[in-house]
């Protein structure tokens, strides 16, 4: 059985800001999921923390708000902070936890998903600074796709965009770098590094850069 995601389409927000930890508490909140694909936003107060659990597959963690730092039982931690992505790698019992407060993002893949050989397992990036702007272009990069869902980056130099068009499924907008327009079924939005903006399938839309711009984009099937 499938769900919609559970993200209102059509206007700019922050996932971030827009679930502000609750004192003491981690909340979860699951946006999307088909057999193979979850889709959960995590919000975690100030010295909490999720304890190292293992799993058989891989999940991508992309922090929306605040800073976080994600440790192994072994001992290895890595700080994360708004912006950035990591990789649990299988099999290691991994946790997560915050001294200040953070808001993440986190992407379940299980079945067989083919990566990018930058996304690499037990690693945090900085997703904005995986590829380059090039002046009168746009940029386009696949992190991770399989049958359920496609996980990709785009940066756009000033005065490139995308025609209008529909996807084939429903599409959530990470901003990550500098401002963006996203027109949605007649109406303009201006998109800035931080905050979201979701599609739904067969929507119409396009994306004009009159600023550089970069984004994640997690189209889910």
């Amino acid at each position: 059985m499938g769900a919609r995601m559970r993200v209102g389409s059509g206007a700019t927000r922050s996932l971030g800001l827009g679930n502000p930890p609750v004192p003491g508490c981690t909340v979860s909140e699951r946006l999307h999921h088909v057999e193979g694909l979850s889709v959960t936003l995590f919000s975690l107060a100030g010295h909490t923390d999720i304890s190292a659990e293992t799993y058989a597959f891989h999940k991508v963690l992309v922090v929306c708000w605040g800073r976080m730092e994600a440790y192994a039982a072994d001992g290895r931690s890595w700080p994360c902070a708004e912006g950035d992505a990591f990789l649990m790698p299988p099999g290691v019992p991994v946790g997560v936890r915050t001294a200040d407060g953070c808001v993440y993002t986190e992407i379940t893949l299980e079945g067989s998903t083919t990566m990018h050989e930058l996304l690499r397992a037990g690693e945090a990036i900085r997703l904005a600074d995986l590829l380059p702007y090039q002046d009168g272009k746009v940029v386009n990069m696949d992190l991770a796709h399989n049958e359920r869902m496609k996980l990709a980056l785009m940066s756009f130099s000033s005065g490139t965009g995308l025609d209008e068009h529909a996807a084939p499924g429903e599409a959530l907008v990470f901003a990550l770098d500098g401002e963006g327009v996203i027109g949605y079924e007649g109406e303009e939005h201006v998109v800035r590094a931080g905050e979201n903006f979701k599609f739904d399938k067969g929507g119409r839309h396009f994306v004009r850069a009159d600023k550089p711009f970069k984004m994640a984009l997690l189209l889910t099937f």
